[in-house]
């Protein structure tokens, strides 16, 4: 059974889901699993395939249902790190385990970062962090050009500028610069304008996120487990890229995963992975004690 409520802080409403029993039914943390800007419905084919559990699932601060009254409309990972210490603290069950995509997987490691006793096992998937990249100055351009296409033409231009970016493989070079602007038909979208000028995806509002520099002295000295984790169809994209980037910093090797970055999706996304064998894997590296 699936309840909703919501977290009051000083700065946010946080809406979060609690997917069975609290306590536990079986004596394990409860398994966060977080996003971003992706909200808590994102991780409901997942979250199925972990019937034993308590998971919860959380919209971060100004997006979904998650409101905010802070006067600031950009997404950052140490409030958003923030807001989840306050929600496992206000569950109040100890330490958790968690699972982060994305950008979520930046807020995780803020999170770990600066309150290193609320996570046992965090299992980091795809970060996009940009400045432990070789060529993160000509990522940041790559970035800029998004948004440029997203303000200039609106979220199909944008996306299409995206989709170009994120799936483009090897460093930003000036081949990547120099091939004109996507046409978003190619990706069965249309050309035209919708007016949005506010998506945490294309504009600038979530840079803060992908410009985050992870503390790996906090990381490496706190108690947690942390597992960087990177899928297996990702190859030198610049997640695929920032994440192995991120497991060197941290003197691991990247885990790998089932499928694409949005490997846990079900076929009601548009943008369906594995998700039962991603499943599969977390429950191995979240039971792994070695």
């Amino acid at each position: 059974m699936t309840t909703t409520h919501t977290l009051n802080t000083p700065e946010a409403e946080i809406a979060y889901d609690l997917r069975g029993p609290l306590p536990t039914a079986d004596g394990r943390p409860l398994l966060f699993m977080v996003g971003q800007p992706m909200t808590a419905e994102g991780f409901d084919t997942l979250a199925s395939h972990f019937p034993d559990r308590t998971v919860v699932t959380y919209d971060p601060r100004g997006l979904g249902r998650s409101t905010r009254r802070d006067g600031r409309v950009d997404n950052t990972p140490t409030l958003q790190a923030s807001d989840l210490h306050a929600l496992i603290e206000a569950l109040g069950t100890g330490p958790v385990e968690m699972f982060a995509s994305s950008g979520g997987a930046v807020t995780a490691l803020a999170l770990v970062a600066a309150y290193p006793d609320d996570v046992t096992t965090l299992v980091a998937h795809e970060p996009p962090l940009m400045r432990v990249l070789p060529d993160s100055v000509a990522a940041e351009r790559a970035r800029a050009g998004v948004r440029d296409a997203y303000e200039a033409s609106g979220s199909n231009a944008g996306m299409a500028a995206f989709i170009a970016m994120t799936s483009w493989q090897g460093e930003f070079t000036d081949e990547y610069f120099a091939r004109p602007a996507p046409d978003p038909a190619a990706f069965g979208m249309p050309t035209a304008d919708d007016g949005s000028r506010d998506s945490p995806l294309l504009s600038d509002r979530s840079w803060a996120i992908t410009s985050y520099c992870p503390d790996v002295d906090a990381l490496v000295e706190a108690p947690t487990r942390v597992v960087i984790a990177v899928a297996e169809e990702s190859g030198n994209s610049l997640t695929g890229r920032s994440t192995r980037a991120t497991a060197d910093l941290l003197s691991q090797r990247a885990t790998v995963f089932p499928s694409h970055h949005g490997g846990f999706l079900g076929g009601d996304s548009g943008y369906a992975g594995k998700p039962e064998a991603f499943a599969s894997r977390l429950r191995e590296v979240l039971d792994d004690d070695s």
